[in-house]
């Protein structure tokens, strides 16, 4: 660990912790051969508690502190053009965008456990504010080393106490460490990011695979139901020619039948005339 690492490290423990972990670092740094750094790190002083909160906004609320930060470079650069109209519609969003940093950054201090009281919640957007106005500023505040809140007074930068602040602009070494962490923590949420899409592609799958399942179980029960629906009008059809047939074996049975009867009463009616006509013959005969 060098001097950049023990500092970020330092500033990122718990308020109530700072002192051990400054002490404890800045032995860590000397016993590896660092005694310049450790010094300078011993150096380093315990930031208030709106300090504390920027800083913690430096670190977890990157894209959002970003920009507010370009929107410092848009009041600058309107500013220089003379365009009045620029600034009155950038006035607005410059209220806007603390409004919701100031709010964000409550929130991670009480999820933390540590309320902002009204002379904190001032001393933070004051900080904000100055970060947009001042570069310098703004770069300190990116940094998230900050020991004392910060205001601007409009001839330049102040700490808490009204004292010029000791803010000054990178230098290239500190920025380049800066950016390298800053790509780093990219790195981090877009592998993350990658993760949680790569889940988000598995569950998609999952579901399309689980859907093509229910489609093709559909289909099948579909197709079969289709199948039997089929079957069932065969057979029904061929129910139906077989009472049709049988309705014409019927209707010739009854034909015969009733032919049969005539038949047969015309048979009777032949056998009735013969024997009556065989007892008269027998009559006649008999009177002969």
């Amino acid at each position: 660990m060098d001097f950049e690492e023990a500092a970020d490290a330092v500033y990122a423990a718990p308020a109530a912790d700072f002192i051990a972990t400054r002490n404890e670092l800045a032995k860590q740094l000397k016993a590896a051969g660092d005694p310049l750094g450790s010094t300078r790190l011993m150096a380093l002083r315990k930031p208030t508690v709106a300090a504390w909160i920027a800083n913690l906004v430096a670190r977890e609320l990157p894209d959002q502190l970003d920009d507010l930060l370009a929107l410092g470079d848009e009041f600058r650069e309107a500013t220089a053009d003379l365009d009045g109209d620029r600034l009155r519609e950038l006035t607005p969003r410059r209220h806007q965008v603390l409004d919701q940093l100031a709010k964000e950054a409550a929130r991670l201090a009480g999820d933390r456990g540590q309320k902002l009281s009204p002379d904190v919640a001032t001393k933070l957007r004051e900080t904000l504010d100055a970060a947009l106005i001042d570069p310098a500023a703004g770069d300190a505040v990116r940094e998230g080393r900050l020991s004392s809140a910060l205001r601007h007074v409009g001839f330049g930068v102040v700490d808490e106490n009204g004292e010029p602040s000791n803010v000054t602009p990178l230098t290239d070494e500190r920025r380049q460490a800066a950016r390298e962490r800053r790509a780093a923590r990219q790195a981090e949420e877009a592998e993350e990011v990658s993760v949680e899409k790569q889940e988000e592609e598995r569950a998609r799958r999952e579901q399309e695979e689980r859907e093509a399942a229910a489609k093709a179980e559909a289909k099948r029960a579909f197709e079969e139901a289709v199948t039997a629906a089929q079957e069932a009008e065969a057979k029904v059809e061929d129910l139906d020619k077989q009472l049709d047939d049988a309705r014409d074996a019927l209707s010739e049975a009854q034909a015969l039948v009733h032919k049969l009867g005539a038949e047969l009463d015309e048979a009777r009616r032949t056998a009735r005339d013969a024997q009556k006509h065989s007892r008269e013959a027998r009559k006649h005969y008999n009177r002969l």
